[in-house]
């Protein structure tokens, strides 16, 4: 292994030592434990087999992978015995139900940014946790009582927010554990960095198209600033980042068939994304109603994105009610 000059021991409290094993933080537990599976096989890429393989179609009829399915079943082992009752996965059309009597619901997308798995590209995995209901998940985001994330990178990193802050933890494989690295994580208000497939834009409503005409003038526009622009095709992504460094992610609804109402699903993959961002005090919504209000009409239902650093996110908001 390469090291450093500056380079020390790891630091950081291993995770299992900070998170109880009960409640949802062992839900929380057992999903970091399950990660460095996944990871070793995406190190592995070609060399065993094909991860990109075309295996089926998920609900949505978007094609499912290889590693989405693995992934999917890896999870729901993990949760096993971890008082979850019903699960709900982007890559189940149904839900599931792993204990009748459990306290626990939990929705999940077990790999975020799949259309670049095998080509080395940053991928992840989002989660969220609530009270058991009726296994419908029509129910507000509001409600959950925890959310993370995973991000397999040239790191593996993982963040957690039990409705006390943000924490994140990377994984120390010669620990075999994850170490926790940042505590109580805190979103920039302002940035200058945003994250859009700008090639859209075409498709978008005024509001937003006004949005990034005056986005893309710079400091001599009526925003007055310079704009950074940045695009990982994996929403998980685009979240640590502005976790760590600031910025605003966008993903709207437009006109092309299919998009009408976004292409993120928010039962798990914008709660969990605007329950995360909110614990860091940022602002999360569909461009009128904040993310975490909103009932999801059917497990899979889609819905529009905006999220990241607090006054940015309004001022698009502010675009959007004044233009339509």
């Amino acid at each position: 292994m390469l090291t450093l000059p500056n380079d020390h021991p790891p630091r950081g409290d291993a995770l299992h030592m900070r998170l109880a094993d009960d409640g949802a933080a062992r839900i929380v537990r057992h999903i970091a434990e399950a990660l460095p599976a996944i990871a070793d096989r995406l190190a592995e890429g070609l060399l065993t087999g094909d991860p990109a393989q075309i295996v089926g179609d998920n609900e949505s009829g978007d094609a499912q992978k290889a590693l989405d399915v693995g992934a999917h079943e890896h999870m729901l082992k993990a949760l096993a015995g971890c008082n979850v009752r019903h699960v709900l996965s982007e890559e189940a059309e149904a839900v599931v139900t792993l204990d009748p009597d459990g306290a626990f619901d939990v929705a999940m997308d077990p790999i975020d940014g799949s259309g670049s798995i095998g080509i080395c590209a940053l991928l992840g995995m989002l989660f969220v946790i609530y009270p058991a209901g009726d296994g419908s998940f029509r129910r507000p985001g509001s409600e959950a009582v925890a959310a993370g994330y995973a991000c397999f990178g040239h790191s593996v990193d993982f963040a957690w927010s039990l409705g006390d802050g943000v924490h994140i933890a990377t994984l120390d494989r010669r620990a075999g554990d994850f170490r926790i690295t940042a505590e109580n994580i805190r979103l920039r208000r302002t940035t200058s960095m945003i994250a859009v497939n700008a090639s859209n834009e075409r498709h978008w409503a005024p509001g937003l198209q006004a949005y990034a005409q005056d986005m893309r003038a710079g400091k001599d526009g009526p925003l007055g600033k310079t704009y950074n622009m940045r695009w990982l095709a994996a929403a998980v992504g685009d979240l640590h980042r502005i976790m760590l460094k600031g910025g605003a992610f966008l993903y709207p609804q437009d006109g092309r068939k299919g998009y009408e109402q976004g292409r993120l699903r928010l039962a798990y993959e914008a709660v969990p994304i605007a329950f995360m961002v909110e614990q860091a005090g940022g602002r999360a919504s569909d461009g009128r109603r904040r993310i975490l209000d909103l009932t999801p009409e059917t497990p899979h239902g889609f819905c529009p994105l905006i999220f990241g650093s607090d006054e940015e996110v309004a001022r698009i908001e502010e675009y959007i009610a004044r233009h339509g």
